[in-house]
């Protein structure tokens, strides 16, 4: 059986930040830069606080069945609830998209390479 990567995005809304929480992640705010967004196994976190309370954890993981998506969803959650919590950092309306990347469609280059290797 082959080895299936998921992409895991956990969206939330910071809530209830005091002024010492929300100075020190703005002071953290170029190391969680979207720009410098990736999905990794520990999960990165990017935010813009300055224009609005949202922020978004990546998470990379991995499966052998494609059911194993869902367990992927749940640790990605609760590592983000952790990685908040930990901090003090209040939030509200998290919510998780997840997607197999072995079903995810193939875009115009890897089509073509896939063809020219027939």
């Amino acid at each position: 059986m082959s080895t299936r990567t998921f992409r895991v995005t956990v969206r939330g809304v910071f809530d209830g930040l005091g002024a010492e929480q929300r100075a020190e992640l703005l002071a953290r705010a170029s190391e969680h830069d979207v720009l410098h967004a990736a999905f990794t196994p520990e999960g990165h976190l990017s935010y813009d606080l300055a224009a609005r309370p949202a922020f978004t954890f990546r998470f990379l993981d991995s499966g052998e069945a494609e059911e194993d998506i869902l367990e992927a969803t749940e640790r990605a959650e609760a590592a983000a609830e952790a990685w908040l919590t930990e901090r003090g950092y209040g939030y509200k309306n998290l919510r998780s998209k997840a997607e197999d990347l072995s079903q995810a469609p193939l875009g115009k280059r890897q089509r073509r390479a896939a063809a020219q290797g027939s």
